[in-house]
Order: C-alpha cells, then structure tokens, then sequence
C-alpha cells in the first residue's frame, strides 16, 4: 500500500461503505469523499463525514499509517487546523490527543483491488494492462481517447503559445514555423524551425512568385551555399542569395545543425528544403485555405509538391544520383504534416476562438486519415487494440507516453476501470 493508491480509492470509494467506523467505535457515513487537493494542505477538502448523528463538513488527510501524522509534522502546520477525519491503512499508533476521528480502511478495501494495482505497477510490460484491456468497456476506451487527444492538442496550445507570442499573435506566421519543423520530420525538426525563424515569412512572401529565389532564400539561408560548386545551379542559386542577403541583412544558420547520417536519401534535408520551397511556391492564401479545408483529400493535394528539376538527379549538391526519379513528397509524409501540424493549427486555432464546432471538424479530419505506423502504435495492436484511423493513434500515443511509461495507471479511465473491476472467477 502507498499513499497514491489510499488516496485514489477513497477518491472513488473503493472500499466496502458499510458498517465504517472511526477508531473510537462510533458509526461513520462517507456522505461526500471531499475534492482532491493538488496543491499544499490536506488531501481532500469541502467533505462531508456522518459520525454518528453528527454531520461534518472540512478537510480529510490521507496516510498509511496513523504514526505519518506526526512524522509529516501537521499537528504544528496551520494548514491541517480544519480536519475533520485522518484516514489512514493501518491505525498503527492511535492518536489519543487528536480532536478529529480516524478512520482505519484496510480490513473495508476488497483484496482485488490491491491485487490488481500492484499487477499494473509492477508488470514489466510496456503496455501494464494490456492482458485486461478486453475488460473495459468500449465506450470507456472511446471517451477516454477523445479527452486524449484534446489532452495532446492543449499541450501542444502550451508549447505553441510562446511561438505565438513571439510572432504578436499571428497564427499565418506560428503555421509557417511549424510546418518547417514538420518538414525537418523528427530528425531535423529543430534546424528546419531555426531556419525558418532566422528568414521572416514576410520576406519569403515577396518572392513566392519565383520558385528561384525562394529556393535561393531557404538554401542560403539554411548555410548550405558557403561552399564553392561544380554544378551550375547551386553556383547561380549562391549568387542569387548574395544579393538577397545583402538586400535583407539576412545571417545564415550553422550548417552544422543539419544531419545527413543513418538516413535514407529521399529524407536528406537538402530534399525536405526544396520541397519547402515548392510549396510556398505553390501555395496563395495558405493559412485560410488550411483552416477552412476540413477534407483530407483536398488538403493531400495542396501538400503534395515536388521538388525542383535538379533534385531528379541529386539528393545533395554537385553529387550525381545513379537512379534520376524526381523527388515527391510521399503520401506518407503528406499525413505526417496533416497529422501533426494541419489537424493540431486547427484546433488550436478554433480552441482560440471559441468555436467548438470546428474544434470537432479538426478531430473528424484526423479520423478520416489512416493511423500512424511506429513501435507505439504497432505495440497497441500486437495487445488486440486495432488501430484504424489518426485520431486513435493520436490518442494512444498521448496514452503510452504520458501514462503508460510512466506507470500513471491511477491517472488513467482505463486503469480505473481495471482496478474498480472485480476479477471474474
């Protein structure tokens, strides 16, 4: 027993509520357990305790043994003045002085629940419950993975807030970011936000008529055109950023931050870039058209670009490709951007503005893409849980990393569920 799980079952009394009484004998009603306290102070306040006919209304403490009282020093913290019970595991040293009840659970909490969170915490498994899951209801499942991916979605807001700060609340420019970091997918996420940082939208915007020099901008100013060349068009795309450079006093990130290593060609960030500029190139009045376009089909089409004629040769430059085949972006990574930029800006964006209704619209498109496809995802369906659309692997990828690798079953509706559930015999 810890004081997490005394506390998560008399939170959802899961205890046997008859025939309760205080240390001292005297009959004791549960009327209403109090609401958990996350801050400082006791565990439980606003409770309402029957003992015998007398009705009390404060704080509950929680321990697991009645001797923590004395070794937390709450007798001398003014913050433990209004407790109106101590509820504790094991009553191992009355309190004789106390001028509150004591409640001793122990011999009230079924064994099975006992049983049962000490299987999910001590489980090596990645998945804890994973041989209970067919227990759970699926309506349990189905609301628990939408307040998840609401969940992934406001941290998301958290995380984005400061990028939309910085750029005084102007969402075209926080999508822009963004959908240069979902172009770096994953490995060069962090470099291709720094570029796009270091080379205002507004600059890019004044160009986006000429594939050329946005080409010339996004290398340039990604330090890939330091160098001296053989080829004729990154010679002429150097030229082109010394003179934009000069134009715009514009200083080039470090070509050290990008990485080449362990990946396949077609991801090389020289690709991702031109493919970059394909789509600033191609795309008029980006940031309506992606809020107010809820269908993934017309939204593949606006994000598949390919890059410029010379990369049909070349994964980086001056450096002849064996096999020439021009260089789309993949139906695969176009889902990557839906998924993780798209489908996030408009809810985000909706969330901002109040509109519920095109929160929901955000969610639906995430459902009408097919699921993600990684280790998470796969461990979920090796356990029987079928993965079939976005918006699931969404949520179970909020659901494994901020609750099942971090044991946070207690947290969890479907933990819940487990551990409220008596075993069938």
């Amino acid at each position: 027993m810890n004081e997490a799980l005394l506390q998560f079952i008399w939170q959802y009394s899961l205890y046997n509520p008859t025939q309760l009484r205080t240390t001292q004998g005297e009959l004791l009603t549960v009327v209403y357990p109090g609401k958990r306290n996350t801050n400082a102070g006791p565990d439980f306040e606003e409770a309402r305790i029957r003992v015998g006919d007398t009705l009390l209304v404060g704080n509950v403490e929680l321990h697991v043994r009645s001797s923590d009282w004395q070794k937390h020093h709450h007798t001398q913290d003014k913050n433990y003045q209004n407790i109106i019970l101590h509820v504790v595991y094991s009553d191992d040293v009355p309190m004789q002085s106390a001028n509150f009840p004591t409640l001793e659970l122990s011999r009230h909490i079924p064994g099975y629940v006992i049983v049962q969170y000490t299987h999910l915490i001590q489980t090596t498994q990645p998945i804890a419950c994973a041989k209970s899951l067919s227990r759970v209801k699926e309506l349990t499942k189905e609301s628990w993975l939408n307040r998840l991916l609401a969940e992934r979605w406001e941290h998301k807001l958290a995380e984005w807030e400061t990028l939309l700060k910085e750029s005084a609340g102007d969402w075209r420019n926080l999508l822009y970011w963004r959908l240069a970091a979902n172009f770096g997918f994953k490995v060069n996420a962090a470099p291709f936000l720094t570029l796009a940082r270091s080379l205002p939208l507004n600059i890019l915007a004044r160009h986006k008529e000429n594939l050329f020099q946005i080409e010339a901008l996004l290398f340039g100013q990604a330090g890939m055109l330091e160098e001296n060349f053989q080829d004729d068009y990154p010679n002429r795309l150097k030229q082109e950023y010394g003179f934009l450079r000069k134009k715009y006093t514009l200083h080039p990130i470090p070509t050290h931050l990008w990485k080449f290593m362990r990946m396949r060609p077609p991801n090389f960030p020289t690709i991702r870039i031109a493919q970059f500029a394909a789509l600033i190139h191609k795309s008029v009045h980006l940031f309506s058209k992606i809020i107010e376009t809820a269908n993934a089909k017309e939204l593949s089409v606006l994000l598949q670009v390919t890059a410029s004629e010379y990369w049909n040769k070349h994964f980086r430059f001056d450096e002849l490709q064996k096999r020439p085949f021009p260089k789309a972006l993949g139906d695969d990574s176009v889902d990557n951007i839906i998924i993780n930029t798209i489908a996030p800006v408009q809810f985000l964006y909706a969330y901002h503005q109040g509109q519920i209704q095109d929160q929901e619209r955000a969610i639906q498109l995430l459902s009408s893409i097919r699921p993600e496809s990684n280790r998470i995802i796969h461990t979920w369906n090796d356990q029987g849980w079928q993965v079939t659309n976005a918006a699931e692997s969404q949520a179970l990828l909020q659901l494994f990393n901020a609750y099942c690798s971090r044991k946070r079953c207690l947290e969890c509706a479907i933990g819940l569920a487990i551990i409220k559930s008596k075993p069938v015999e």
